[in-house]
């Protein structure tokens, strides 16, 4: 049986996934997985085997993504100090070097809109196969890991997955497509 350290160490990526998607920023999201282990391994009584491993660093991971974001805000940036921006420009007032291509808003507002669209019909699915596309899809979860999160056979991963993309493909002819 592994030690409960190499155990706590391999549940690593999946929780700076986790992390990563949750805060959108990797430095912030390696700093809450790092807090995590640290607190898994300072707290091995407290786990005492009464639920997966994986799930009970997941919610202390939770715990410590909400921390991330409440110092997020209250670290908001200071302005830029005046020599930093009057670097930015030539004598002449013109850029020294040009921004880069902003987006189309348009496309911005169109792909906003699309994931709204998305997340409803995704409301609209069957909890499992909810599960099973998100971990799959956006998470990049193997099929291994999705059976033994759900607690499903591969067989019926498939099915689960295959269900799912046929009722978000209808779904969204209707509601996005057709519109």
């Amino acid at each position: 049986m592994k030690d409960f350290r190499s155990l706590v160490e391999g549940e690593r990526p999946y929780l700076l996934r986790y992390a990563r998607l949750q805060l959108r920023d990797g430095h912030a999201a390696e700093d809450a997985v790092q807090e995590t282990l640290l607190a898994a391994l300072a707290g091995e009584a407290a786990f005492a085997g009464r639920s997966n491993l994986r799930t009970w660093l997941t919610g202390i991971l939770k715990h410590k993504i909400i921390d991330a974001l409440r110092r997020l805000a209250r670290e908001a940036p200071l302005a830029e100090d005046e020599g930093e921006l009057d670097a930015l420009f030539d004598p002449r007032g013109h850029w020294r070097d040009a921004p880069g291509d902003w987006e189309d808003p348009d496309a911005l507002l169109e792909r906003k809109q699309f994931l709204e669209a998305l997340e409803r019909c995704l409301a609209g699915l069957p909890q499992k196969s909810a599960q099973a596309f998100m971990m799959r899809e956006h998470l990049g979860f193997e099929t291994d890991d999705i059976c033994k999160e759900l607690g499903v056979t591969p067989t019926h991963c498939w099915v689960l997955l295959y269900r799912a993309r046929m009722a978000l493909r209808e779904c969204l002819q209707q509601s996005w497509f057709a519109k």
